[in-house]
């Protein structure tokens, strides 16, 4: 990639990648050229991303049929894995489609987005790397959309955006990963725990650019923040958030005592 490749055009290309190897790579060089390539508009227009680019396995599946495997078997293990690798190979399409679709927003947060895709890339690439280990392979198991799906809802929309996909989606992962590691070690899987400990550390930074962009949406459209992320959970989201919640990490990630509160109550309301 070179100074004169438009940013739009380039970031197209990596969502419309479908090898997982080819987005990485691609990944990488848009990152390392960032700085000096044109983030103007006049390159191709937004084209609407239906379904972003990705290998023909693993096949996609509701999220009612995935089998419930526990992780006293290998088969179960490897699941757990799969689970998260596909998460992470979503998350990189999530974050280069948050940098190109929203034109408006300022070059940082363009810059944010590519960072965050740029840790998907490598995440996927370590648990890629720990399946192959483990006998296993990305696509061994069936696999559910419902990452994109949500990028679908609020594609309209930066400040749903970056309410629903970092604030919420990710931000389960902040939730629920802690008790994965605890598991896997105890069944002394030592070397997926380590990987999973690195994610969870480098999620928070992301959810915390997600926390920091919906304030500044909220700020710019002059809207009470805690009050905009429930009405957006109860709407766009169709109250999606469940608990529990990691406190800490939430804390960390840019959540204040009253979302926390509110969350709380919300996820206590839900069936």
């Amino acid at each position: 990639m070179t100074g004169a490749v438009n940013l739009y055009d380039a970031l197209r290309h990596c969502i419309a990648a479908t090898d997982p190897l080819d987005k990485i790579e691609r990944v990488n060089a848009l990152a390392a050229a960032f700085e000096d390539m044109d983030i103007g508009n006049d390159g191709a227009a937004i084209v609407p991303v239906e379904a972003p680019g990705r290998p023909t396995l693993p096949k996609l599946v509701s999220p009612r049929g995935l089998p419930q495997r526990g992780l006293g078997s290998a088969d179960g293990r490897a699941a757990l894995l799969h689970a998260v690798t596909h998460i992470e190979f979503n998350a990189i399409n999530l974050a280069l489609d948050a940098a190109y679709r929203f034109r408006a927003m300022p070059p940082q947060f363009v810059a944010d987005w590519i960072s965050v895709a740029v840790d998907e890339a490598r995440h996927f690439s370590l648990l890629s790397a720990r399946l192959q280990d483990i006998g296993y392979h990305y696509g061994a198991f069936d696999a559910h959309d419902g990452l994109w799906a949500m990028a679908e809802r609020t594609a309209g929309s930066v400040l749903a955006r970056m309410a629903l996909v970092p604030r919420v989606l990710e931000a389960r992962g902040l939730d629920v990963t802690p008790g994965m590691i605890q598991r896997l070690r105890g069944l002394g899987d030592v070397g997926s725990a380590d990987i999973l400990e690195i994610i969870l550390a480098e999620e928070v930074r992301h959810v915390a650019i997600g926390s920091r962009w919906f304030a500044w949406c909220c700020e710019r459209e002059q809207l009470e923040p805690d009050a905009t992320f429930i009405e957006l959970i109860r709407g766009v989201g169709k109250g999606s958030i469940r608990g529990p919640f990691n406190l800490p990490a939430r804390r960390e990630a840019g959540f204040n005592a009253e979302e926390l509160r509110l969350i709380a109550e919300l996820a206590d309301s839900m069936p």
